[in-house]
């Protein structure tokens, strides 16, 4: 990792200082309304930047009535301040509801308490109600300061000087209820959460052939709900933006029986707790657990998680996600002008943008008008943006998710028609002639399962070409699904290539990547990352907690990856790593050393421990050895160190939410691109020679796109099984500036004001 500027890949940190100084500026920062795991993450990003960047940043205590009642609820913050808080659930600053707040009274008071501390920028952290109150009194401001100064309480002058309240804001909801965002700070926590409980509920149910009935937050906002519904393999939903159709009662209870007669031993039932019926009445828990006792005799259990899914350490999603927008909310301050409307940090793709504040209050609000007056559709609108025999081959390494791909697209492949093979392992297995029907009942229970069911090996195709066109021809498989990793993506280009000698190869052929490395063309995202994710987090914060107790020490962390950085540059942001080696920035024995010394400096403070990845490739003679080797001479007297090499653990466990609802919905996708192709060459025998009939069906900022593999040839490294292009590097400068070093942080990516466009659920 390089501490100095002269290697930053772009811009300079005199010209972001020069243009994005904080010099002379105070910021507030404030969270409000139910609290979210990964709020603290987000303080910590504003305090930290804040200071970076030479402003003075105050905590406000308790929320809104922390600013009315002033005092101690207001107190500047240091580095130190928020040192250890990454981890931490709910906020350390508190949270309240705050009637006073709503009075111009209640708001003349906190202005005044701001003012006495120069505090003219203000950053929540909170839900629509927040927000809109924030925004409130950003416009009242130059009044409430008149009115202070006919009270004589300021003067003149300090009306001229504080004559401006500068707002931004960031959403905490585990609800994922607010529109113009992705995805809201804590919801991937939560869903965290329910999927634990689900995962923990499904073995017992399936023990006694229960029916369980789940209730989980979501008032007006069903999205926990269905995502976790997906992610689970669920029964049947309830949401409140879309009400079953009437007679629901009856088509539940005979889905229910229907998978009783498949042999299913459980029934997953999952309830918003603001589930309605067309009526807008109430569709409780407990009312779904009568009627499945009374219509079917079955043994149902009711479970309520409540804030359980409110509590917990947040996902490395919502820490990276609230880093990113609490660095992202001091920029949007700095860059403020009298002119600029209050606004909101969210998440578009992969970037951060900034949206007007008013406009996502008022679609939030509208969505739950069309709810009330029973415009369903609407709600809907407003939160958001034929089949063959097909062979779904699993190839490279195991990863987290991967299963859970493949049921979904023989399940998606069942809905037309109950007719599709699949191979029992990856190509060689397919020569060998290990293809046996699979069915809907036989992927039953997958949902939770990590690795590949079906087995995988690291043998690519080309020596078997003929082999497995022979199998291919006698299986009539005239489509394949590829779900892998960097091999199988080399195995589908030589799929590709022998279409001229084998027309076995001629038919549609699409890969969906899977590898926690992260390191396929085509695709912002791979399943089985996010999985990895979170274990290198986990791991890193219960390594941290050892340290706590025990004399300052330094932790060296090997990650996986390959020459690919994703997992080391990306833990390192959501652990709060001090460095992170990765080949993608080449560093050198000056670089070693000045990280060495950074830390010796933060040891001799309050700091007890460090914490630095490794990238298992990122360079041949700087090898995890030679690192902790060199840490702990020069550390001598003022820390000891240890290393870890976290190996394949990365890659088991059971998928995370996120690797899950991926895995489902690219999998389905995948299957009606398949579909459509065949639809499109029904009854004319067409044989598929195209380059747009070989593709990689990846994520690429929030689009689903196929990409031909003849077109993502030029964009891969093949030496170093890697991209040329990686969407995460930008995101390096961010783990630099938040472990104190200093960086350079291209601002070009920072969202401009944009119009609201509809999310999806």
């Amino acid at each position: 990792m390089d501490a100095d500027d002269s290697r930053a890949p772009k811009g300079s940190l005199r010209k972001f200082l020069e243009h994005l100084s904080g010099a002379g500026k105070a910021i507030g920062v404030l969270t409000s309304g139910g609290d979210a795991q990964g709020m603290n993450a987000a303080v910590r990003a504003v305090v930290r930047m804040g200071i970076y960047v030479g402003a003075k940043v105050y905590f406000i205590y308790e929320g809104y009535q922390g600013m009315v009642d002033g005092g101690a609820n207001i107190a500047e913050a240091d580095w130190e301040s928020v040192s250890s808080i990454l981890q931490v659930g709910g906020t350390i600053i508190g949270s309240a509801r705050c009637q006073a707040f709503r009075t111009r009274e209640g708001r003349l008071k906190a202005a005044c308490n701001l003012l006495q501390r120069g505090i003219t920028n203000l950053c929540v952290i909170g839900g629509d109600g927040s927000l809109t109150g924030a925004n409130l009194f950003r416009k009242e401001w130059s009044g409430l300061l008149e009115e202070l100064a006919r009270n004589g309480q300021i003067d003149k002058e300090a009306v001229q000087k504080y004559a401006y309240l500068n707002v931004v804001g960031m959403v905490g909801s585990i609800d994922n209820d607010f529109c113009g965002t992705d995805m809201t700070i804590g919801t991937d926590s939560a869903l965290h959460r329910i999927i634990e409980v689900i995962d923990a509920i499904m073995t017992t149910a399936q023990s006694h052939q229960r029916t369980f009935v789940l209730e989980v937050m979501g008032r007006h906002c069903g999205y926990l709900a269905l995502v976790s519904a997906l992610a689970c393999g669920a029964d049947w939903v309830f949401l409140p933006e879309s009400p079953p159709e009437q007679g629901w009662e009856e088509q539940m209870c005979v889905k229910l029986s229907e998978n009783r007669a498949r042999k299913k031993r459980l029934n997953i039932i999952i309830v918003a707790e603001g589930a309605i019926d067309t009526q807008n009445k109430p569709i409780t828990s407990e009312k779904i657990k009568e009627l499945v006792v009374t219509q079917l005799g079955y043994d149902t259990r009711v479970t309520i998680l409540g804030h359980v899914q409110r509590g917990g350490t947040p996902s490395a999603f919502d820490r990276i996600l609230a880093s990113r927008m609490g660095v992202e909310a001091v920029i949007a301050l700095l860059e403020a002008t009298p002119d600029t409307p209050a606004c909101v940090v969210s998440l578009n793709g992969n970037h951060a943008v900034r949206l007007p504040l008013m406009e996502c209050v008022q679609m939030t609000q509208d969505v739950q008008k069309a709810m009330d007056e029973r415009r369903f559709q609407d709600a809907v609108r407003l939160r958001g943006r034929p089949i063959a025999h097909v062979a779904w081959l699993n190839g490279g390494r195991p990863r987290p998710g991967m299963t859970r791909a493949v049921r979904s697209a023989v399940r998606r492949g069942h809905c037309p028609r109950p007719q599709d093979c699949s191979p029992s392992t990856m190509l060689l297995m397919l020569r060998q002639g290990q293809i046996k029907e699979i069915g809907w009942t036989d992927v039953g229970g997958w949902t939770g399962q990590g690795g590949s069911i079906l087995g995988t090996k690291r043998i690519l195709p080309g020596k078997y070409l003929e082999e497995i066109a022979t199998q291919m021809r006698a299986h009539s498989i005239n489509a394949l699904l590829i779900i892998g990793g960097f091999e199988a993506y080399l195995g589908l280009l030589e799929l590709s290539a022998a279409r001229e000698k084998h027309e076995e190869f001629c038919v549609p052929m699409v890969m969906v990547p899977a590898t926690v490395s992260n390191n396929v063309p085509g695709s912002d995202f791979s399943i089985g990352a996010d999985t990895a994710l979170n274990t290198i987090t986990d791991t890193c914060d219960r390594i941290k907690q050892s340290a706590s107790g025990t004399k300052r020490r330094v932790f060296i962390i090997e990650t996986m990856g390959g020459y690919c950085g994703y997992l080391a540059n990306m833990g390192g942001l959501a652990a709060g790593a001090d460095a992170a080696y990765i080949f993608e920035e080449p560093f050198d024995i000056r670089d070693l050393q000045s990280n060495v010394e950074h830390l010796t400096e933060k040891m001799k403070t309050t700091i007890q421990r460090g914490l630095v990845l490794r990238n298992e490739s990122c360079s041949e003679n700087y090898t995890t050895d030679f690192i902790y080797q060199l840490y702990s001479e020069e550390g001598k007297g003022v820390f000891d160190c240890r290393k870890n090499v976290l190996g394949h653990m990365q890659q088991g466990g059971a998928p995370s939410p996120f690797d899950r609802n991926l895995g489902t919905k690219i999998s389905a996708r995948a299957m009606e691109w398949i579909t459509a192709k065949l639809k499109e060459a029904r009854g004319r025998g067409k044989k598929f020679t195209t380059d747009d009939s070989v593709c990689v069906l990846g994520i690429s900022k929030r689009n689903v796109i196929f990409q031909p593999v003849a077109e993502l040839k030029q964009q891969t490294d093949f030496e170093h099984r890697i991209p040329k292009e990686r969407w995460w590097l930008k995101l390096r400068p961010l783990m630099k500036i938040l472990a104190k070093y200093k960086a350079s942080y291209d601002v070009s990516d920072s969202g401009q004001l944009e119009h609201v466009q509809p999310w999806s659920v």
